[in-house]
Parts: structure tokens; sequence; C-alpha cells
């Protein structure tokens, strides 16, 4: 007994013509579309530190990628990681410096009230 049960007939091949190919042109250019995605990573492990790096943009109807790494002093990463946490305790700082006024002047309830 045959795998296949059921058998099709054979049909003739039709020709086409070469001009009844449709070429696709490419789409409109959208200048109100473009974005920008980048990822970087910073680790560090013994004396060196390594940086990686990729970015890829779609501007004016091209898309275009790239990506970096590479390889550092550790000290330059000790800097880098000093100076944002820095710039994250001096910003958190300043927010809370707004709320101050609210709070009540210390020592000055107390003596009120002898």
């Amino acid at each position: 007994m045959s795998k296949h049960p059921a058998k099709r007939e054979q049909r003739a091949l039709r020709k086409v013509e070469n001009d009844a190919v449709e070429v696709v042109s490419p789409p409109a250019r959208m200048p109100w579309f473009s974005f920008r995605y980048s990822y970087t990573e910073v680790s560090a492990v013994g004396r060196t530190a390594r940086l990686k790096s990729k970015h890829a943009r779609y501007e004016d109807g091209k898309l275009s990628t790239g990506a970096f790494e590479g390889e550092f002093d550790r000290s330059v990463y000790d800097r880098m990681v000093n100076d944002a946490q820095r710039s994250s305790l001096d910003q958190t700082a300043l927010f809370l410096r707004a709320f101050t006024s609210f709070l009540p002047v210390p020592g000055k309830q107390g003596r009120d009230r002898e």
C-alpha cells in the first residue's frame, strides 16, 4: 500500500511574461518618524573595567547601528562611580530642601511651654 493514496494529475505549466512582474517601490519617507536606542554597560573586575555600548538609530529612512567595547583602568571606573553617587546625593538633597519649610523648628516648642 502506498503512503499517499490520493494521486494528483500533472498540470501544464503556464508561461509568465517578464513584464507581468510588478516591481515594489521603496516606501515613502516618513519624516515624522524616527527613533534612537542606546545601551551602555560598565563593569569592573580586578584591575580593569570594561565598557560595552550599542546604539541604533532610524532617521530619514535609514537605519544605522553600532557597537563598541573597551577596557580602561580601574581608577577611572572608581572616579566615575564616586561622581555619579555624589551627583545623585546632591540632587536628592536639593529636592528634600524644598520640604524643610514644612517641618517644625526644633527647640522653639520646648521653650514656649516653660
